[in-house]
C-alpha cells in the first residue's frame, strides 16, 4: 500500500547554474590576485659601481644570481627565478659552454649578501669552464 517517493523529474531547462557561476566567479578571483605574482622577478639589490657597460652587439649572457639568502638562480632553464642547487648551475653552465664557448657569464650578487658566497659562486662557475666571469653592478647614483 505505501508507495515508492518518485523524485520529480526536472526538465533540462530547469537546471540550477547559480552554484556553477559562484564556482567560477571564486576562480576568477583567485587568478586576478596570483597572475601579477608569478611574474615578479628576484629582488636582488645590486651594488653600486662605476663600470663600462656591455655593447649590445655580444650575444645574451648566462646570469647566476646570488639573492640576500643565498639562494642561486640561473637565466637558463625552466625557471630563471627558481633557487637551483650549485651542482645544477654548474651542470647548465657546462653544458652550455661546451656548445658555446664565447657566451658571456656574468654573478649578479645582492650587495647583502656575504661576498665569500660570491667568490665560491664565481669559483664554481670557473671549474665549469667559464674563462672570464664578470660582476653585474648598478651605476652610482647622483645624489653622491
Amino acid at each position: 500500500m505505501a508507495r515508492a517517493h518518485r523524485a520529480k523529474r526536472r526538465p533540462m531547462s530547469e537546471i540550477n547554474v547559480v552554484p556553477y557561476i559562484d564556482v567560477m566567479l571564486v576562480l576568477l578571483v583567485i587568478f586576478m590576485v596570483t597572475a601579477p605574482l608569478l611574474y615578479q622577478g628576484v629582488d636582488v639589490d645590486l651594488p653600486q659601481a662605476d663600470a663600462e657597460p656591455l655593447s649590445q652587439d655580444e650575444q645574451d649572457p648566462i646570469i647566476v644570481t646570488v639573492n640576500r639568502d643565498g639562494d642561486l638562480m640561473v637565466s637558463i632553464g625552466t625557471d630563471p627565478d627558481e633557487p637551483v642547487s650549485a651542482d645544477e648551475v654548474t651542470d647548465l653552465v657546462s653544458r652550455v659552454m661546451r656548445n658555446n664557448p664565447g657566451t658571456p657569464v656574468l654573478v649578479r650578487g645582492d650587495e647583502q649578501v656575504r661576498y665569500g658566497l660570491v667568490l665560491d659562486t664565481m669559483a664554481m662557475l670557473q671549474r665549469a669552464g667559464v674563462p672570464q666571469v664578470g660582476l653585474m653592478t648598478r651605476p652610482p647614483s647622483d645624489d653622491g
